[in-house]
Formats: structure tokens, C-alpha cells, sequence
């Protein structure tokens, strides 16, 4: 039977197994101390102005390494049980943010385009 080749994209990953944390953690949120069966394990809160400060120091350090930095996946960080609403409204708060400065962005390419072809 003749071999088969594999191309990047059909090869199975091999995944570290996941971490096992045992006694308590403090919640990434609040910094209260919990039990770590007790806790919401998410991704961190990336807020936007980290965001734009990774992107900048990155495009002058190392603008190659901006798709792994942006696309990477983040290690999960606990979150207290009674904290996960906050860190939803944070998220949002985030979220709207960038929005909003990505639509700041684009009416300032956009508007002098239509005023000049006006």
C-alpha cells in the first residue's frame, strides 16, 4: 500500500495535556481567594488599551509575530463563581470600546474620501 502524506493542516495537533491545579487560586478578577474546583476558568480580560499597546509594541519590534500574538490561543485564568456577571459587563464595556474606536477609525479614512469626491 503506497504511503500517504500529510499536509500542516490535516495532521493531528498534539496537545499538552491540561493542567491540574489543586488548593486555592486567587480569582484574576477580584483577587479574592477561592478553591480551585470552585472557580470559573476562562480567558483573561484583554482590555482594549492592552490590546492597542500589544499591537503597536509589536508592529515596531516585531511585526511578524502579530498573527501568533493576535490569534493565539490564551491560557485559561480563574475567576471567582460570584464574579462571573462582573466580567461579563466588563467584557461588553471592552468590546464596546473597540468598536467604537474601530468605527472612529474608519469615519476618519471614509469622510475626507467623500468630501474630495464630492
Amino acid at each position: 500500500m503506497p504511503a500517504q502524506l500529510t499536509s500542516p493542516e490535516t495532521e493531528p495537533k498534539h496537545e499538552q495535556p491540561p493542567t491540574t491545579v489543586n488548593g486555592d487560586v486567587r480569582c484574576a478578577l477580584t483577587g479574592k481567594q477561592i478553591h480551585a474546583d470552585e472557580a470559573y476558568w476562562a480567558p483573561p480580560l484583554v482590555t482594549t488599551r492592552e490590546l492597542i499597546t500589544t499591537i503597536w509594541r509589536t508592529l515596531l519590534k516585531n511585526p511578524g509575530a502579530l498573527g501568533l500574538i493576535l490569534m493565539a490561543e490564551q491560557p485559561n485564568v480563574p475567576y471567582a463563581p460570584d464574579a462571573r456577571a462582573e466580567l461579563g459587563r466588563r467584557r461588553s464595556m471592552e468590546q464596546v470600546k473597540l468598536i467604537g474606536l474601530l468605527l472612529l477609525i474608519a469615519a476618519v479614512l471614509v469622510v475626507p474620501i467623500v468630501i474630495l469626491v464630492s
